[in-house]
Parts: C-alpha cells; sequence; structure tokens
C-alpha cells in the first residue's frame, strides 16, 4: 500500500538503513532518501524512480527486484547507501555542506565495507560532496581507498533526460570482469 500524505510528511528528515554485506561488487549510493523511500523504509522506492528496473536490465541481477526485495542484494554482490541519510520531499533541499558531510561518511563506510565500486547515482551531488565541480557520468580517475569509484545518472523520474536504457547501459558497465 501507497504512503499516504500524512505518511510522506511524517517521514521528513527519517533514514533508512544501509542495505551492505560483505565482499560487495557494487555499492550503489543514492543522493538521499526521498519521502516515499523513508516512509517504505525501502530505497529508490518512489514510483518512476529507474533505478530497480534500470538494474535489472544491467544484468546485475537476474530479474526486476522491488524496492521491498531490497535486502536480496547482497546475495548479488550489491549494497545501497545515500551520501546524504537524511528524507527530503528533493535533493535540492540538501545543502552544501550537508552533502560534504555525507560524502566524508561515505568514505568511512567504503573503508570499512570495501566494495570493489562505489557507484554514486547523481553527478551533480557527486560534484559538491567530493569538491570535483568537472566531474563526468562515467568511472572516475580517483578511488577511495583503493575502491573504484564511478558516477551514474540519478535514476529519478525527475531526470528525464536520461533514458532507462542508458542508465541501464551505464550500470552494465559495473559488471565484475568474467573470472
Amino acid at each position: 500500500m501507497a504512503p499516504t500524505k500524512a505518511d510522506l510528511e511524517a517521514a521528513r528528515n527519517a533514514t533508512i538503513e544501509d542495505v551492505l554485506g560483505p565482499g560487495l561488487d557494487v555499492l550503489f549510493c543514492g543522493i538521499n532518501p526521498s519521502l516515499y523511500s523513508a516512509a517504505t523504509g525501502h530505497h529508490f522506492a518512489r514510483p518512476g524512480n529507474r533505478f530497480w528496473p534500470a538494474l535489472h536490465l544491467s544484468g546485475l541481477v537476474p530479474r526486476r527486484l522491488a524496492p521491498s526485495e531490497q535486502r536480496l542484494l547482497p546475495s548479488y554482490g550489491l549494497g545501497i547507501t545515500n551520501i546524504a541519510t537524511r528524507a527530503t520531499a528533493r535533493a535540492d533541499e540538501l545543502d552544501p555542506e550537508e552533502l560534504r558531510v555525507g560524502g566524508e561518511r561515505l568514505v568511512r563506510l567504503v573503508a570499512e565495507v570495501r566494495p570493489r565500486v562505489l557507484a554514486i547515482a547523481g553527478v551533480s551531488a557527486y560534484r559538491v560532496a567530493f569538491a570535483r565541480p568537472a566531474a563526468r557520468i562515467g568511472p572516475q580517475e580517483e578511488t577511495i581507498g583503493g575502491t573504484a569509484l564511478w558516477v551514474l545518472p540519478n535514476p529519478s523520474g525527475l531526470n528525464a533526460h536520461w533514458r532507462l536504457e542508458a542508465i541501464a547501459a551505464e550500470m552494465a558497465r559495473l559488471r565484475p570482469p568474467e573470472a
């Protein structure tokens, strides 16, 4: 059942748990939880968000998962976190300092979890959080403690100039090399 308007308002500034596990190939990182995600407790949960369909189309998971199935991700070598932890109606409600502090938290988390790749979904937030104003979508030259860093398009439905197939193609580039 979809959250009510009251549920969404009650979710403002709430946080949701990271989805983590040992030996992650890819740790996906959103900008911050939407009110819808915070109300449901599931990452990328807002209808119209293209994360879950793109994840399936990329070949990183064998079928389309629902946001409520996020706990299955570590069994596929995947996890999810966010740069900023508090839920907002729109990402532009976050101030630059929140993104910078979130970037510092992310560095600590990556050092602890040690994924093969950190994939940040949102180039504008990445630019602010890591002081990389010229960053572009794709692999980054820098690493975080030896973890490869990749910037993906934001899968939000508000990011209309990136089509689902193009987001999935960027995600597909994250697949581990065949042994």
